[in-house]
């Protein structure tokens, strides 16, 4: 599918999304809320990790540094421009990190992004308590829900958008080069530095101001909610189970993980992590290409027949 396609499919999908408000009840528009956040996290950090085989762990810091732009700007900010400034302060940060460390690749650089997020967690608990005399911050008047969702609907919109543009742009081929062999990549004209941090940047973007607009769904924020490091896995994983190299997949993920999710906590809720760390566990050993690998086994079968 080329680009124009894969747009206007996103652009009548937005819209089908955008009247959930309307259909359904409030558990289940949260739910969806849920899940159209989680699909746009993946999608950018896919956008990045999938085509360069980086694994980053730095959303959580991403997501948290956007909560507390809205945190810090409520009441003087409309909604709108929290957001705005949510995603363009994590991607000045991503940007100013990746300078630093985007040379380290594999464990190193997965426990660098991990170690990022705790930096700043700790920076903001040391800054509000030093100098603010408080641990977390309240958000007294808050938009209403259908606003909040399509919000993140947009944001999430705008990911698809982005990581479809950059897949067929000149920089989608670098990262692809450079996660296939970084040093001929380099050979072959390539800025393995400039494309790293740009689309390392572009990805904490959408993860800021996914953080931004959901911030306004707790009424109390403080550095342990909003940088826990379980947002951070919980996208890795969704994009590796749907298929990290491509598009669909981590929106698919997305979703069942969600639902799965929200039903292993009903059902069992003792034992749902539990159980999703198994169902985990056999998707990767199955399962390694993620769900995007069934479609593909689909297509060649059909091509076969």
């Amino acid at each position: 599918m080329n680009s124009r396609h894969a747009l206007l499919a996103l652009l009548a999908g937005g819209l089908a999304l955008a009247a959930l408000p309307w259909l359904l009840s409030d558990f289940l528009l949260a739910l969806a809320l849920s899940c159209v956040m989680y699909a746009g996290l993946a999608v950018s950090w896919s956008m990045f990790c999938g085509p360069t085989n980086y694994l980053s762990l730095a959303t959580a810091a991403f997501f948290g540094l956007g909560t507390y732009v809205t945190a810090w700007g409520a009441g003087a900010l409309p909604y709108g421009l929290s957001v705005l400034a949510g995603g363009l302060v994590a991607a000045g940060f991503a940007a100013l990190i990746g300078a630093a460390v985007l040379h380290l690749r594999g464990a190193y650089f997965a426990v660098i992004t991990f170690g990022m997020g705790e930096l700043v967690r700790h920076g903001i608990t040391y800054y509000e308590k030093a100098f603010e005399g408080t641990v977390g911050r309240i958000i007294a008047e808050a938009p209403e829900s259908t606003t909040v969702y399509w919000m993140v609907l947009l944001v999430s919109m705008g990911a698809v958008a982005a990581a479809v543009l950059v897949r067929d742009h000149r920089l989608g081929l670098a990262l692809r080069g450079i996660g296939s062999d970084e040093e001929r990549a380099q050979t072959l004209g390539v800025n393995a530095r400039r494309s790293k941090i740009a689309a390392f940047a572009l990805s904490a973007f959408f993860a800021g101001a996914l953080g931004a607009a959901m911030a306004v769904r707790w009424t109390y924020i403080d550095p342990l909610t909003v940088f826990n490091p379980f947002i951070g896995f919980q996208t890795v994983l969704i994009a590796m189970v749907g298929g990290a190299q491509t598009i669909l997949g981590p929106i698919a993920s997305a979703v069942v993980f969600g639902l799965l999710t929200e039903f292993l906590r009903l059902q069992f809720p003792y034992l749902f992590l539990v159980i999703l760390g198994f169902l985990l566990i056999l998707l990767v050993l199955y399962l390694p290409g993620g769900i995007a690998s069934l479609f593909e086994r689909w297509r060649w079968r059909r091509g076969n027949v």
